[in-house]
């Protein structure tokens, strides 16, 4: 594998719009502008964003991943020994530029919310912190990474949180923790081989499901109490149950299993991406 393929596979490409699309959506929704801030922060969010996260974590989860049948692909590369270093200098240099451009076009609010990021970033994987290893904080930390670039948008933005925003916050955020939590039970065997922690290791595969199928309900909830037509995207939660509620009865020993599901989420975030904007181009949220 040449160090380019490594790069792009590490960074997740199924994954970027997880990423750029809240801060896309955070920075328009508060500005009404399609700026350079705007495309800036896009591009940030959707490969350097992802390669510093994503490759940050390839590098210092090796040992599990190498026991792991579904990396070396679309869902993380299995990354050799000797592409560490190179991995981790090209991760951070090329993020530096964007973080300095951003950093200046905001003021200190957005530079506090693009602190948060970046550090949640870096914590989740890197010794000695690892959030990835403390259970319950792993789920809560790697939700960050999908939350706080639609916080930095709208910081950037200069925009207010709103009681409705706030609403639609709460519910990502619950997404976040459900798909950590449904995303390790999957990894479960491979990070007990290689003596690494998750909410899943620690609680069990099966209460690892149970959770996520819980704060997906609650997210759909919430979405309900929101003005019309946003409480149409109630609907997305649908999806993701879809996806978890089969493997309610799952154990330890065929957590691997769960992989079908997962699958399944990858393209169920294509869905929601969609039904998002149709929802925000009705509204009058998003051009359209």
């Amino acid at each position: 594998m040449s160090l380019l393929r490594a790069v792009v596979l590490s960074s997740r490409p199924l994954s970027w719009v997880n990423t750029a699309f809240p801060f896309a959506v955070a920075y328009y929704v508060a500005t009404q502008s399609l700026d350079g801030r705007f495309w800036v922060g896009v591009v940030f969010f959707l490969i350097p964003y992802n390669v510093l996260m994503y490759g940050i974590n390839d590098v210092f989860d090796y040992e599990s991943d190498v026991r792991n049948p579904r990396k070396g692909g679309a869902e993380g590369a299995l990354l050799q020994p000797a592409f560490h270093r190179p991995m981790l200098v090209i991760a951070a240099a090329l993020a530096a530029p964007f973080v300095v451009w951003l950093v200046i076009q905001g003021d200190w609010i957005s530079w506090v919310m693009l602190a948060v990021s970046l550090f949640s970033v870096v914590a989740y994987s890197t010794p000695p912190l690892r959030f990835k290893e403390v259970p319950g904080l792993d789920s809560v930390t790697s939700s960050v990474h999908f939350v706080s670039p639609a916080l930095y948008g709208l910081t950037l933005g200069q925009g207010a949180l709103t009681e409705t925003g706030g609403l639609i916050i709460a519910a990502f955020f619950l997404w976040g923790m459900a798909s950590h939590a449904f995303g390790a039970v999957q990894d479960v065997q491979s990070d007990r081989e290689a003596g690494i922690g998750s909410v899943a290791t620690a609680l069990g595969a099966r209460a690892a499901v149970w959770i996520a199928v819980a704060f997906y309900a609650i997210a759909g909830g919430l979405m309900l109490f929101a003005p019309w037509p946003l409480s149409l995207t109630a609907v997305i939660s649908v999806g993701y149950l879809a996806a978890v509620v089969p493997f309610v009865r799952i154990t330890d020993e065929t957590a691997r299993a769960a992989h079908g599901g997962w699958r399944w989420f990858l393209g169920i975030n294509f869905f929601a991406g969609a039904v998002v904007t149709l929802v925000g181009i009705n509204a009058g949220y998003l051009p359209g």
